[in-house]
């Protein structure tokens, strides 16, 4: 062993205290070390009980992390000052402290026998620190077959507590590395909101000026508008992008198990729970936690849920320890909350928590000019794993596309892409590679080259989409403008952006191409 003991310590204490250090050092998860820590310490000093208590340096708290004797479970996650009492000397001055009778010491601090129903007699304290770092302090009380604690007790105590200092701060170390490893699996790289329309230009400029601060923030739209790719965008602008952000649907797990995953569980919290598990509060800390489908969550859920988020803290399933946790809270739902608590199903207290910056969603219908950059995007993303080439899609199957209303947003669409384009196997699609019921909306005539004019009065043919945008009669005027503007979008995307090219595609001059570029104010993504 590293550490000097004097010649005055016994030959059974060594052995006591080698094995200690032998079965400290077994262990790399914290809270199994901290638990042996604590039953060693009890072994090696002949003690009634022994403790662990770790520093929480954001609250200069002492907390409970482990304990021995006959009250030692009810002591864990007891927090208190860590100015106080005999423990808070012996960090403060970084030294050990023995009390052969605690009444005649006034630092003594007489509240956690009050929690126990205990009395303590004497006790020896050594703090926990490794390198310059405070980590905590051991305590050992009341000798067992002996009036008090000697000196003896107290030299081995010192050397314990620096053998456990540094296996705790190794499991400390191996607990942020599984957190941290756990955490970054779960945080998926976030691909870009893709679209150049009015309404997806307005998310992108709401989410700018969320991300900077932490606010909460509730993302409302139908099923399949991207929300949570919209809540990686807030994340990822955030100052929190270093941190991880962790996703819970609250739809997917039962009100029992969303609590736990939420929250984790300690062993034996429940049946089947045969080890701690760290919930998703936990592994956020520092950095975002997005609540999807949050109109599912059971009222008891949604109260736990209203305390995190006012107090910053949580216990876990079947714990008593207080975790105090730094997340930033992105949620989102496609049920209409406001009804939601008009029927007694959702907290107005958390809403009104919740609901701090709203954030709503265009459907893909009512962004439909996006249609052919996402089109672009998909079929970019869906070709390399398919092994087939890059498709094009004719003016037939893309009128169809832009008049289909797209129920399922822009999880439908990436489907629908994905079928085509293995049907195609690389070459064009057509009416036939698509879904039925978007195959028979087709009703758009084939493109003109030009239009003729017959005098001042009459409306100018539109010589992209092949219909007057004068006629009252035909389409409207926003939707056709809407459905030139994709195609103009696919023929200069098709194109590189090379307006000649485009032109020659869509069967008009450059002239009139670079007029609509500028009269729909459309520019080539960054």
């Amino acid at each position: 062993m590293a550490e000097q003991v004097s010649p005055s310590v016994g030959r059974p204490a060594l052995l006591a205290l080698l094995e200690a250090s032998r079965m400290i050092n077994s262990e790399v998860r914290l809270d199994k070390v901290l638990d042996l820590v604590a039953t060693q310490a009890t072994a090696v000093l002949d003690a009634e009980g022994a403790s662990v208590l770790l520093l929480d340096p954001d609250r200069n708290e002492l907390v409970f992390r482990a304990a021995t004797g006959p009250k030692g479970r009810e002591l864990v996650g007891e927090r208190f000052d860590a100015r106080l009492g005999i423990a808070g000397q012996a960090l403060r001055t970084r030294r050990a402290v023995q009390v052969t009778d605690v009444t005649k010491n006034r630092n003594f601090f007489d509240g956690v026998d009050a929690k126990t129903h205990m009395q303590t007699r004497g006790l020896i304290a050594a703090p926990l620190f490794f390198l310059d770092q405070h980590l905590g302090v051991v305590e050992v009380i009341n000798p067992r077959n002996r009036e008090t604690f000697t000196d003896v007790d107290l030299e081995l105590v010192q050397v314990f507590a620096n053998l456990a200092a540094a296996a705790v701060r190794s499991g400390q170390a191996f607990d942020q590395i599984t957190r941290d490893n756990q955490a970054l699996r779960e945080s998926i790289p976030s691909p870009r909101i893709i679209g150049a329309s009015d309404p997806i230009n307005r998310v992108m400029d709401l989410c700018g000026k969320v991300a900077a601060s932490t606010a909460t923030v509730l993302i409302t739209g139908e099923t399949g508008t991207g929300k949570e790719l919209v809540a990686r965008t807030i994340h990822e602008q955030s100052e929190r992008r270093d941190k991880p952000m962790i996703a819970v649907n609250c739809a997917a797990l039962s009100e029992t198990l969303l609590e736990s995953e939420l929250f984790g569980h300690e062993k034996g919290a429940f049946t089947g729970a045969d080890a701690r598990k760290i919930g998703r509060f936990e592994l956020a800390d520092g950095g975002t936690l997005f609540l999807d489908e949050l109109g599912e969550m059971a009222e008891t859920t949604q109260v736990k849920l209203l305390r995190v988020l006012q107090e910053q803290e949580f216990v876990r399933v079947g714990g008593t320890q207080t975790i105090v946790c730094d997340v930033r809270i992105v949620a989102a739902t496609n049920r209409d909350l406001h009804q939601l608590m008009q029927q007694g199903k959702f907290r107005d207290d958390l809403f009104y928590r919740i609901n701090v910056f709203p954030i709503p969603l265009p459907a893909l219908r009512d962004r439909i000019e996006d249609l052919p950059l996402l089109l672009d995007h998909f079929v970019d993303s869906v070709v390399p794993s398919l092994g087939v080439d890059r498709p094009r899609f004719v003016p037939d199957a893309m009128a169809a596309m832009l008049e289909y209303p797209w129920p399922g947003n822009i999880r439908e669409l990436r489907n629908v892409i994905e079928r085509c384009t293995l049907l195609a196997g690389g070459g064009e699609v057509t009416l036939e590679n698509l879904p039925l019921e978007i195959a028979n909306r087709s009703g758009i005539p084939e493109p003109q080259a030009s239009a003729p004019a017959v005098g001042r009065q009459v409306a100018e043919a539109d010589p992209i989409i092949g219909a007057s945008s004068a006629d009252p009669a035909g389409e409207s005027v926003s939707k056709l403008a809407s459905h030139e503007k994709a195609m103009i979008l696919q023929a200069l995307s098709d194109n590189r952006w090379n307006q000649s090219a485009a032109a020659r595609a869509l069967g008009i001059t450059r002239d009139h191409l670079r007029y609509r570029v500028k009269k729909y104010g459309i520019s080539k993504p960054g």
